[in-house]
């Protein structure tokens, strides 16, 4: 009995009254989806008070948003966003995850809205203008039912869409479309304690939230670690070390360490290309830039193919990550000097295998050729010659006297040397 009382006292004990408190400062895409659903499941699970989001979101992907969605809406938890800090924003994808949600509320100096569906939906294909109205059309439809669902301004939702119109903190409080201004995270809990909500089922609900504990999540280490492999401007360089990994361990066999390296390299920025909008293109033209210069060690061009190498390579450098939203792509800053800088190293480890490969052998039947010696009797037209610190039967293309300085020209068979006077 008393074992039973002690478990049903943890058990309460560990699902008492909390707010889970969450920070998503990066754009929408399936790790900050990852970490938003799941802190929504852990406040179901533990019966907590609140889920507060703090956002500050560009936009992002359209399947990760209807994911975070679909969680807000089926929650058992009320879920509050609250757009922070002073000068962020909720824009595209995180105007739709905000009207979702319970509550909406912003700080002072942020903004939310321009929501056309380019910044939302499949990022990086082409579309033709009807199926852009199709597309527009939809994500229209879909932020006006969130709104009338949560008795938001569906007019100012729909025209962030279509007009991709954005509000200040100030308009969208005026106009109906947010809950709440204000200047922390703490005083929007005392503003919301006993505030009446109305659920996304209908069901009318008051929160208690008085000297209830607030509870960080903080991302967990893996979700830090994608978090930041998914950054585009690491994804970009660690896809330049993986290639001039690979690179040097096939044209050096037996170095390991450049080959383990790149291999790891370029599966990380293959894991980052699945949460990034990828142009396939121009992953191609960085392929074709690797292949040209490859080529040059085998065909004589002028350098005319490093030179189309150079330029396939920063062409597709630049067309690697299409993203209207600047947070998704890579920067011209770091393009450039990446895509010259490895242009330069391929290059230069071109040269060093073009340049052994030209380089005379040192031994062997070819290591022969080339060497000088001395004529130890008359060649008339043969005799012997002193070459490499060995006596050689030899044969002269002219008349060699004793005592004459010979070089090498060719190693006949029988282990006999073509030598002429030097």
């Amino acid at each position: 009995m008393f074992l039973l009382l002690v478990s049903i006292c943890i058990i309460f004990s560990s699902t008492g009254a909390s707010i889970l408190k969450i920070t998503v400062q990066a754009p929408i895409h399936p790790i900050t989806a990852e970490y938003i659903v799941r802190t929504i499941d852990e406040a179901d699970s533990t019966r907590s008070e609140l889920v507060l989001i703090e956002m500050n979101t560009p936009g992002g992907l359209d399947s990760s948003m209807r994911e975070i969605i679909e969680a807000v809406v089926n929650s058992k938890t009320p879920v509050v966003l609250y757009v922070a800090p002073s000068g962020g924003r909720a824009a595209s994808a995180g105007l739709y995850i905000a009207i979702a949600c319970d509550v909406f509320a912003m700080a002072p100096g942020t903004n939310t809205g321009a929501a056309h569906p380019v910044s939302i939906s499949l990022i990086g294909q082409q579309t033709d203008e009807t199926m852009e109205d199709k597309v527009t059309h939809d994500a229209a439809s879909y932020i006006r039912t969130l709104a009338e669902k949560r008795g938001r301004n569906m007019v100012m939702a729909e025209e962030a869409v279509r007009k991709s119109l954005s509000y200040t903190e100030s308009e969208a409080l005026k106009g109906g479309l947010i809950d709440l201004v204000a200047g922390s995270s703490d005083e929007l809990l005392r503003l919301l304690d006993g505030r009446k909500i109305k659920r996304f089922n209908g069901q009318e609900q008051i929160l208690e939230l008085k000297d209830v504990p607030v509870k960080e999540i903080p991302l967990s280490f893996r979700q830090r670690f994608l978090l930041t492999i998914s950054n585009p401007n690491l994804a970009y360089i660690l896809l330049m070390i993986g290639l001039l990994g690979l690179y040097f361990e096939f044209s050096h066999p037996g170095a390991i360490l450049p080959g383990v390296l790149g291999g790891i390299s370029l599966l990380l920025a293959i894991f980052s290309f699945q949460i990034l909008p990828i142009n396939y293109v121009g992953l191609m033209l960085i392929i074709l830039a690797m292949i040209l210069f490859i080529l040059e060690i085998k065909i004589q061009s002028y350098g005319m193919l490093s030179v189309g190498g150079i330029a396939a390579m920063i062409i597709g450098s630049m067309m690697l990550i299409s993203s209207p939203i600047p947070e998704l792509r890579p920067s011209l800053g770091y393009i450039i000097p990446v895509a010259l800088g490895t242009s330069l190293i391929v290059i230069f480890l071109v040269y060093l295998v073009f340049k052994a490969h030209a380089r005379r052998s040192f031994t062997g039947r070819d290591g022969l050729v080339r060497e000088t010696g001395m004529a130890l009797t008359d060649l008339a037209p043969s005799g012997k010659v002193f070459v490499h610190g060995e006596i050689w039967k030899a044969e002269g293309e002219d008349v060699i006297k004793k005592g004459d300085q010979v070089e090498v020209i060719k190693v006949l068979d029988g282990l006999k040397l073509l030598v002429r006077r030097k």
